[in-house]
């Protein structure tokens, strides 16, 4: 836990923003693997954590926004509890972690909250993007509708860093940094990619960490949240590898680097890897207070279709093609997310909720719609920046069938590069009133660098 301080001033900071009413969050319950007593590891609610810092499972803060009164509900553990878990605090001593001042039993929770209602007062709420914790609120509250107040307000808040979030980040990032240069190492002919992934996951929690996400580490690049690692790597592929350790206070880091297995990126490869460490780079250098991600993603695109058109996979002109969506049949994503105590930061908060508003709304089509942040960036925001380039051929088929952009889209060089996979360069990056700064230690990303790396 970060100091108590530091709880009590974001509570008094939602609060204010909400103006009256309750706000009810929910912590997390352990979530059964098979059976109540074989659950998967725990991981608190990121938005409790945030207002709370408390890691335990089977909590509820409750705070009073015009009285300025909050209340952790809890409870205390019997002995025939602990002899299977070891002492724990007492509910008070957790409220006391967090500087909350009041404790009260969970079985208090639903009348308290009952009462409340009969006097009509407003009960805001997140929404659950857990099951169980959808059953909680509705055991609870009845039916009860997220608040589009309190989720502006979270969002407001756990949106801008403080230099401690900053610090947990880059805390992360250092055994971030470790996994990768241990993946660039053994991903060698011979080995199975699982083999790999294991190691890098071993590292981290010999490190006391988790992975902030399922890893993506694969020679089938062109996937692009490809999980499985069974194949056994032979020599001359490339390997996405999408991977990031937690921080001890479970901030995330999210890293992508592509690895030559052999050593070399051999002829095409090289000249997409310069292209797209181009657009990552650029994208860097223009991400600033005030410019609107969109156009971050907008540049990166054109930056990638500029080269592809001096390679022959595109033609036209490049401000035009990424204008009409065709520069999607080798980039269907967006440039990067939010980042925080979240790897897809607040996304279970809703994902437009996040990324767009300030005049900023979604474009339904291919591509564009899975840009998840689009509106003016902010000092304090940390963000990721991962362009790519990716040769799907179900991708290549379909277009090409359809006829879509073949004014912009050489089809028959996509279909002779059918085999070539992907390629993806991503970093954290803060953004400073000034402009932008790359997060962690150097992870190496320059050609030369990571082929030396992936000789060794």
């Amino acid at each position: 836990m970060f100091a108590a301080t530091t709880y009590s001033q974001r509570r008094r900071a939602l609060m204010q923003r909400i103006g009256s009413g309750l706000i009810l969050l929910l912590g997390h319950r352990d979530s059964p693997m098979s059976f109540r007593d074989n659950a998967y590891d725990f991981r608190q609610d990121a938005s409790f954590s945030y207002f709370c810092g408390l890691d335990q499972t089977d909590l509820a803060l409750l705070l009073d926004a015009d009285s300025g009164e909050e209340t952790l509900f809890a409870d205390d553990a019997d002995v025939d509890h602990e002899v299977w878990t070891g002492p724990l605090p007492r509910a008070a001593e957790r409220a006391s972690r967090a500087g909350i001042a009041h404790a009260a039993p969970l079985a208090q929770l639903k009348q308290r909250l009952a009462d409340e209602q009969a006097r009509r007062r407003a009960i805001h709420v997140l929404p659950a993007y857990r099951a169980e914790t959808q059953l909680a609120l509705q055991a609870l509250l009845g039916a009860a509708s997220p608040s589009p107040a309190l989720i502006q307000a979270v969002v407001a808040l756990r949106a801008v860093k403080s230099d401690e979030e900053v610090a947990e980040i880059e805390d992360a990032l250092q055994v971030t940094r470790e996994m990768h240069l241990l993946a660039m190492r053994l991903a060698r002919p011979g080995v199975v990619e699982q083999e790999i992934v294991g190691a890098m996951e071993g590292l981290a929690l010999a490190r006391g960490r988790r992975m902030a996400y399922a890893p993506i580490f694969s020679s089938r690049g062109e996937i692009l949240h490809n999980h499985d690692h069974g194949v056994r790597l032979k020599g001359g592929e490339m390997i996405v590898n999408d991977s990031g350790a937690n921080s001890p206070r479970g901030y995330a880091s999210d890293i992508t680097r592509t690895i030559p297995v052999g050593g070399r990126f051999q002829g095409l490869q090289a000249e997409m890897y310069e292209l797209v460490l181009s657009a990552q780079e650029q994208a860097i250098a223009a991400a600033k207070p005030g410019v609107p991600y969109r156009d971050v993603h907008r540049l990166a695109c054109k930056v990638m279709v500029q080269g592809l058109i001096g390679l022959g996979f595109m033609r036209g002109d490049a401000g035009e093609a990424v204008e009409a969506g065709a520069h999607a049949i080798f980039f269907p994503c967006g440039t990067g997310h939010m980042l925080g105590l979240d790897v897809h930061d607040m996304e279970g908060l809703g994902e437009d909720h996040v990324g767009y508003g300030d005049g900023f709304t979604r474009n339904p089509r291919f591509g564009d719609k899975s840009l998840r942040l689009a509106r003016p960036l902010q000092p304090g925001w940390v963000v990721t920046i991962e362009p790519g380039i990716y040769i799907n051929p179900l991708l290549t088929n379909r277009w090409k069938a359809e006829g879509r952009h073949a004014a912009f889209i050489d089809y028959a060089m996509f279909e002779r590069h059918a085999a070539f996979g992907g390629i993806r360069i991503e970093d954290d990056v803060l953004i400073t009133p000034q402009g932008a700064r790359v997060l962690g230690p150097t992870i190496p990303k320059v050609r030369a660098e990571v082929e030396a790396l992936a000789a060794s």
